[in-house]
């Protein structure tokens, strides 16, 4: 189940976030960004539940045009085109990815104005890996991140 976290919850999380901690909880749910959990279904009657708190985190800045840096997606926030995914991590095998998925097609279902789907990822072969792994398409590396696209 997909959810997306108040100011309050995402604060709990932050200390927790691998690529970007230093950014603060309330810079990520201001100014065109949001935060979303995933979290495990709750619904089934009879089967236990494995994850009590969120199975993966991931944070989405809608910038117009594609970011480079974290600067870009404090700056470029009005007339969003771009869905940024700029920080993911999981607690639970598997979820990273069915997060960013998630969220992308949450996103393309109930925001016209978004059009691109594109990570603000770290220099890492990890990164790269994950992303083009899952089907995303490599654009672009800077001195401080890589690009990639997801193409829903």
């Amino acid at each position: 189940m997909l959810v997306k976290l108040s100011k309050q919850t995402v604060n709990e999380y932050v200390k927790d976030d691998p690529v970007r901690p230093h950014i603060p909880g309330d810079w990520r749910v201001e100014n065109g960004r949001e935060v979303y959990a995933l979290y495990e279904d709750q619904y089934a009657e009879h089967a236990p539940v494995d994850f009590e708190g969120p199975r993966a985190i991931i944070c989405v800045a809608y910038t117009n045009g594609v970011a480079w840096n974290e600067d870009y997606m404090d700056k470029q926030y009005e007339n969003p085109n771009t869905a940024m995914f700029y920080t993911v991590w999981s607690y639970d095998r598997g979820a990273g990815r069915e997060i960013v998925l998630q969220v992308a097609n949450h996103i393309k279902s109930t925001r016209e104005d978004i059009h691109r789907y594109v990570t603000l990822s770290p220099l890492t072969e990890m990164a790269e890996r994950f992303h083009l792994r899952n089907g995303a398409q490599f654009l672009e590396r800077y001195d401080e991140c890589q690009n990639f696209e997801y193409m829903l």
